[in-house]
This record gives C-alpha cells, structure tokens and sequence, in this order.
C-alpha cells in the first residue's frame, strides 16, 4: 500500500515543482517587460519634453522674427510715405545753406584764388564751420589733427559743423581719404590719424541723417555715387588687411574706422557679416563697438558674441555688449563682474609685485567704471573696491618715494668721496684708456657721464660722454681741438707730484699710488694757454695704453 501511494505521490510533486518553475519563468518575464516598458516611457518622454522644447524654442523665434519683420515693414512704409516730405526738408536746408554768409575772403575779383581759410585758434566751432562752408577737406583734417588735445570740444562741435557741407558724404570721404583705407602721407608726422578718421566718420552721421524727425539715422541721405565710393574704400580696406595678416592683426583704431565707415555710409554687406563678426570679438574692449555690432548687422549674433567673451575671460565686455543688446535678463551683470573680479585675481597672482599692483589697480579701475556707468551701485557696492584702490595706491606711492630716496642717497656719498680730494682706488687709475680719437660707444658715453671732478681740474672739468672711463681722460674743451686730437690733452689729477713714477712693466700690476703725469705749461692758466705753439704731450708709459 505505501509503495502504491508513493509510486502514486511522485507525478504529483513533480508535476508542482513545473509548475512552480514556469511560475517563476513568467514572473521573470513580467519583470523583464515592465523594466522595458519603464525604459521605453522614459525615452519617449524624453523625446517629447525635447521635441516641446524645441517647438517652444521656435514659436518664440518666430514670434521674435515676426514681430521684427513687422516692425521693419511699418518702418519701409513709414520712409516710402515720407520721401516726399523729406525731399522737401532737405531742400528747405538746402536752401538756408545757399543764403547763409559764405566764408570771409581777402581777395578782390580778379585775384588769385586765396590760400584755405586759418580759422582762430580761440574758437573750435568757429573754425570748424568756416572749413565745412568752404568745402576744404584737407584743411578740415588738419584742424582736426591740430587739435587733438580738444577732443571733447571737437566732438561737440563737429555734427553742427558738418551740417553746413553742400555734400557731407563727400566730403567726410575728401577728408579721410588721406589716411584712409590706407595712409598715403609722405612724411607720417604724427603717426597714426585712425583716431581722427573714427571722429569725423562718427560725427557726420547726423548730417546724413535723413531730415524726417521720426526716421532719422535709419535712413541715411548718402548718394550712389559716394555710396560707391565708400564700398571701394571698404574693400580697399580689406584687402590691404589680408595682405598684411588678416583683420585680427590690425591696429585697433583702424579696424574701428573700418567699421564706423561701413556702419556711416550704410554699405554693410551680407557676405561680410563673418568678417564685421570676427573685428567686434577681436576689439570689443572698445567702446563704441556693442553699439558698431548692432548698426551692422549682427544683432542676430549678440548671444554668441557675448557668451564667446564669456569664455575668453572678457566679462567686462560681454556686459557692455548685454546692455547694448538689452540681454540683460540671460546674461545678469553682476554676476559677470563678480566672476571678472575672482578670474583677474588669478592672472595678478601670479605676476610680480609691480606688474600685480598695476594689474590690479586697472581691473579695479575697470570694474567702477562700468559699475557707475551702468549704475549698478545698488546691486554691486563699490565701498570695498574703491578702499582697495586706495590701498594699491598708497602703496605705489610709498615705493616710489623709497626708490628715490635710495637713489639719491648712493651716488650722493659718491660725488662726496671723490670731491673731498681723496686718492683714486688703484684699479681706476690704472684702466687702459682708448686714444685712438674715435668716437665713443653708448655704453662708454652712459658710464662716463657720472664720473666727478677731482681737485686740481675746475669743475666745468667733468668727464661726460667721451668714451674715457676717467674725469681726467677728456680732451680738452677748447674750440680749437673739438676732441678730434689723436693724443687728447689730459687734465691734472689730485696725486702730489712729489710721489716718483714707478717702473712698472706691461705684465705688473699698478701700484698704488698711480703713477702722476707733469703739469702741462700753462694748463691752469685759463682757455688762452691753449694754442698751436703749446708743446705736444708727453709719450707715457705704454702701460697707460693698454
């Protein structure tokens, strides 16, 4: 019976262990599924939030390039209804430049034409306005040049002023065309005019300007034909700067002319945008070039250019590029500063105290500037960075006034020793001397020139700058001799005369003291006992030549 119900019992069990182990199989398979299917939501989930994003991304771009292609529509149709009107202001202008006084003249019909007109050195405007009615634009460049020292003044006075040219566009062109695109001057004296380029280009914007109030500097009254010009004088620009290396390796006030001129007459081209592109990252630390960005195209591109200068550690600039740009809102300026500030430290850190302190102090400088500027003293408190520009001060002071009062004290006891009348060191006086008569080298001349007068020479006697390394090694200051003398006459020194010469040879050392040289006849008897009939000097030992 118990064999029965065993033999009986084994199906069953293994039957339920089978079961159990498919059970098991199943159960691992409804893990494996909901893992994949866990996996797969999340994936597509993604894929979703990315694909909102992005959508998102592009609604706004569009509502952005709608709302600006809107505006720039209303803006066509505003210039197209107002030609008319503006035709008749610039006539209207036009016309008060005809009846206004021409320039005084001190000539009479029938003379030769007179020379360009000098305006008073009193008065900027004055002379400013008298060369613009004049139509003399070589003139007007050199006023300008003139008076770089009154810049401020020249910028006041200069929009006014070129409202007065018949033709302001060609004659801003006249008168930089000098020194721009390329310099032709002759004589380059002073070198570099780029700067005076930049302000008559930036001032002679208003007088371009369209005369409708509403419209303004969007649309400049430029002609084709100097619209033309300007774009040769662009391309010519560009050119001469891939010869020379490429836009980069420009000078930074060049470069800016460049854009100012491409910005003033309107002849920004799309091709070039790269170009106006890689000058604005290039020279951003200049002032204007946020606003020269925009005017040119690249509004666009302002987020790259401004999260470009991020990375380069230029977040001083990517602030003034922010407010231009009115990014403000991605790009928080304090933040930019305060990371300005920590990444500078690391650059002065590790320079030595002078160039650390200098560094410091223009960082320092910096920063206010652009604080106050953008006046953000409510976010970004100055107390501190103003008490440690003080501090670098003071202590710039304080070296400069130990430096000169070191310096000063050294040569000083020098002189003293030397004109108390004491006997010269033994290595001085035995130096070889060069009397040959050819003229000395630099470094001979620079270590003569502090070299005293000893007793027994009049002071007026002092070696300086004849290639002698000795006071009393100098040809004598007579008119006559003019340090030409192949044998120059030597001065007496202060050794007594009573000590005997010793007879040293070429291979001895000098003994001290040195030997003495005899008193010429009549050397201290004043200028006249120098004359043709004075005996030639004596022959020295030929130590003394060496």
């Amino acid at each position: 019976m118990a064999a029965a119900a065993a033999e009986e019992a084994a199906p069953a069990a293994d039957a339920i262990r089978d079961g159990f182990a498919e059970l098991e199989r199943q159960q691992e398979l409804l893990a494996s599924c909901t893992r994949l299917y866990q996996q797969l939501t999340e994936h597509f989930g993604s894929l979703e939030r990315g694909i909102k994003s992005r959508s998102d991304s592009l609604r706004a771009r569009r509502r952005v390039v709608e709302l600006r292609a809107s505006r720039r529509l209303d803006a066509l149709r505003r210039r197209e209804l107002s030609i008319d009107a503006s035709v008749k202001l610039a006539l209207s202008r036009l016309d008060a430049l005809a009846k206004s006084p021409a320039p005084k003249r001190d000539r009479e019909d029938g003379d030769a034409p007179p020379s360009p007109p000098q305006p008073s050195s009193d008065d900027v405007a004055e002379g400013l306005a008298a060369l613009c009615a004049a139509m003399d634009p070589a003139g007007f460049l050199a006023f300008v040049v003139e008076r770089r020292k009154e810049v401020d003044a020249l910028r006041a006075e200069l929009p006014a002023a070129l409202q007065r040219c018949v033709d302001p566009a060609r004659f801003a062109m006249d008168a930089v065309s000098e020194v721009f695109p390329v310099d032709r001057r002759a004589v380059r004296s002073p070198t570099d005019l780029a700067w005076a380029c930049v302000l008559i280009l930036e001032a002679v914007v208003p007088a371009l300007a369209d005369p409708d109030p509403e419209i303004g500097a969007a649309r400049p009254m430029v002609p084709q034909a100097a619209r033309d010009r300007a774009r040769g004088m662009a391309d010519e620009w560009k050119e001469a700067a891939e010869r020379k290396g490429g836009v980069e390796g420009a000078k930074p006030p060049d470069a800016h002319a460049f854009l100012q001129h491409v910005a003033t007459f309107a002849v920004a081209e799309k091709e070039d945008k790269e170009l106006y592109k890689r000058i604005v990252l290039s020279f951003s630390w200049r002032r204007q070039m946020p606003r020269l960005a925009l005017t040119l195209g690249l509004e666009d591109d302002m987020e790259e250019i401004i999260e470009e200068l991020i990375t380069k550690g230029q977040q001083l600039d990517a602030v003034n590029f922010a407010y231009e740009a009115g990014l403000l809102e991605k790009f928080s300026p304090v933040p930019l500063l305060k990371s300005y500030l920590e990444d500078s430290k690391k650059i002065y850190c590790i320079s030595d105290n002078v160039n650390a302190n200098k560094k410091e102090q223009s960082v320092l400088r910096a920063v206010i500037k652009c604080v106050e500027d953008h006046k953000l003293e409510a976010e970004f408190p100055l107390e501190d960075l103003r008490k440690r520009l003080e501090e670098l001060e003071m202590a710039k002071t304080e070296k400069k006034k130990a430096a000169s009062s070191c310096s000063s004290g050294g040569p000083a006891s020098k002189r003293i020793k030397g004109s108390a009348g004491g006997a010269m060191s033994p290595s001085k006086a035995g130096r070889p001397s060069d009397n040959t008569g050819a003229p000395s080298s630099p470094a001979t001349a620079t270590s003569s020139s502090s070299t005293t007068a000893f007793i027994g020479s009049p002071a007026s006697h002092v070696s300086y700058g004849t290639g002698s390394p000795y006071s009393y090694d100098r040809s004598a200051g007579h008119a006559l001799y003019c340090g030409q003398s192949p044998l120059p006459m030597r001065e007496p020194y202060a050794y007594p005369p009573a000590v005997p010469v010793p007879n040293v040879g070429l291979g001895m050392p000098y003994q001290a003291p040195p030997m003495t040289y005899p008193i010429y006849a009549g050397y201290n008897s004043g200028l006249g006992a120098y004359g043709n009939a004075m005996p030639p000097a004596p022959a020295f030992h030929q130590a003394y030549y060496r």
